[in-house]
C-alpha cells in the first residue's frame, strides 16, 4: 500500500505523543514493504522550505507555513491537497484539527482514515475560534472517514453517543526511552536524590492540573522529597507563572523544563512516585511510559486513568481535589512496599496489552478493510 500521512507535525519525534506514535507505527510498516509519506511542518523539521527527508525509511515531507496556532490547519490543508492530488491507497489524518480537511482527500480514489487521539476541542490552551474549528474537524471526520479510529475506550463510547457512529479501538504505547546515565548525574545537579522525589510529566496547562500537585506536596511536606516538573508551558504562559508564584520559596519544587533523551529517562526512571493529575486526557503517554519503567503511579480517576491504573496497578484519587490528592501521596509514601507490587503489575499489564507491533498490525487491518468493506470489523477494547 501507498499510504500518506497527516498531522504530525514531523519526524524524528522530538516532543508530543502523535509524533511518537507515527515514529513508532510507520517504519514497521515500511519494514512489511509498504510506501509511508508523512506531511511535517517546516517550523517542527527546521527546513527552509519546502523539503524530503527520510526517516527509518518513512519519507518525510516538509510543508511550510506559519509559525503559531493556525501552523498545524495551514500546513494540514496542504498536506491534504498534496495527498488527494498523489495515488494513494490510504490517506491517514491524526488529530482532530488536521482532520478538518479530510473532505479535501474525499473525492480521489484514497481512502480517508482518522485517528481521535484526544478531544482537543476541550483543551484550555485553545481559544474559542480555535476550539470551534478543532470541533468542526471532529464532525469532519465524522462526515467523511471511511475509518474512524480512536485510542481509548472512553472516546469510543463518545463516538457512539455522540454520533452514533462506531469507531475502532487501537490502543497506543509508551515511546521508547534513551539510554540513561546510571550515574544520576543530571538528576543530582538538579538537587534530587533517585527514588526521593515525585516526578509529574506533561505540558504545564490548566487541564493538566500541575497547580492542584503543588499545592498538596506542600501540605504534605515529606521529609527528604521533592518534586520535580518535567514539561513546558506549551502557550499557556500566565499560567506557569502562576505555577512558579505557588512555588515560591521552596526549594523542594523543582522546575526541570521539557526534558529529552537521556535526561527525560533519567529522571523518569529515578523516581519514587509518578503523579499525573489531570481533569482531561486521551491515553497519556507519559503515564504510560512511567508504568512500563516500574514506577509507581498515582492519577486522578478520569476514565483513562481508570482503564490504566485499576486492578490495583495504582492508586487513583477523586478528579480535582486536592484533599484527596494529598491522601494518595500520604499513603504512597507511607507504605513502599504495597507501591511497589502495584508498580509491577502496571508494568506487566503496558508489556501484555500496548505493544508497537500489535498497534502497527491493527492499523494495517484498518485499511485493509477500507480497501476491502466487506472485510470491516470494527474493534473493542479488551483493557
Amino acid at each position: 500500500m501507498k499510504i500518506a500521512v497527516i498531522g504530525a507535525k514531523g519526524l524524528p519525534p522530538r516532543q508530543g505523543g502523535i509524533e511518537h506514535y507515527c515514529a513508532e507505527v510507520y517504519p514497521r510498516m515500511v519494514a512489511q514493504g509498504h510506501t509511508v509519506d508523512l506531511y511535517a511542518r517546516t517550523s517542527y523539521t527546521e527546513s527552509p522550505c519546502v523539503q524530503y527527508k527520510v526517516f527509518i525509511g518513512v519519507i518525510v515531507i516538509s510543508l511550510p507555513g506559519p509559525r503559531g496556532g493556525v501552523d498545524a490547519l495551514t500546513t494540514s490543508a496542504l498536506g491534504a491537497l498534496a495527498a488527494w492530488r498523489s495515488p494513494y491507497d490510504i490517506i491517514h489524518f491524526h488529530a482532530l484539527g488536521p482532520a478538518l480537511f479530510s473532505g479535501i482527500s474525499k473525492p480521489g480514489k484514497a481512502k480517508v482514515v482518522v485517528t481521535c487521539h484526544g478531544l482537543d476541542w476541550q483543551r484550555a490552551k485553545w481559544s474559542g475560534s480555535a476550539s470551534w474549528l478543532i470541533r468542526a474537524g471532529e464532525r469532519a471526520a465524522v462526515a467523511w472517514a471511511d475509518e474512524l479510529v480512536v485510542v481509548s475506550s472512553e472516546l469510543q463510547s463518545y463516538f457512539l453517543k455522540t454520533y452514533d457512529q462506531p469507531t475502532t479501538h487501537i490502543t497506543t504505547a509508551p515511546a521508547s526511552y534513551a539510554a540513561a546515565d546510571p550515574s544520576f548525574q543530571y538528576g543530582r545537579s538538579l538537587g534530587i536524590e533517585r527514588e526521593r522525589y515525585i516526578v509529574f510529566l506533561g505540558r504545564l496547562v490548566p487541564e493538566k492540573k500541575p497547580d492542584l500537585l503543588i499545592q498538596a506536596f506542600q501540605k504534605l511536606q515529606p521529609k527528604g522529597w521533592k518534586l520535580v516538573l518535567v514539561g513546558g508551558e506549551s502557550g499557556a504562559e500566565a499560567y506557569l507563572e502562576e505555577l512558579f508564584a505557588l512555588a515560591t520559596n521552596n526549594s523542594s519544587i523543582v522546575f526541570a523544563g521539557e526534558l529529552r533523551g537521556a535526561h527525560l529517562a533519567e529522571i523518569v526512571q529515578g523516581a519514587g512516585l509518578f503523579v499525573l493529575p489531570s481533569d482531561l486526557e486521551g491515553l497519556p503517554m507519559s503515564l504510560l511510559e512511567a508504568m512500563r519503567e516500574g514506577i509507581p503511579a498515582i492519577a486522578s480517576d478520569i476514565s483513562p486513568h481508570r482503564q490504566m491504573l485499576d486492578s490495583d496497578r495504582g492508586v487513583l484519587f477523586s478528579v480535582g481535589d486536592c484533599e484527596a490528592c494529598y491522601q494518595a501521596l500520604k499513603l504512597a509514601i507511607a507504605d513502599p512496599e504495597a507501591m511497589a507490587k502495584r508498580a509491577q503489575a502496571a508494568a506487566h499489564y503496558v508489556r501484555t496489552h500496548h505493544n508497537w507491533d500489535c498497534i502497527a498490525r491493527e492499523n494495517l487491518d484498518v485499511y485493509e478493510q477500507s480497501l476491502n468493506p466487506s472485510r470491516r470489523r470494527f474493534v473493542v477494547s479488551q483493557d
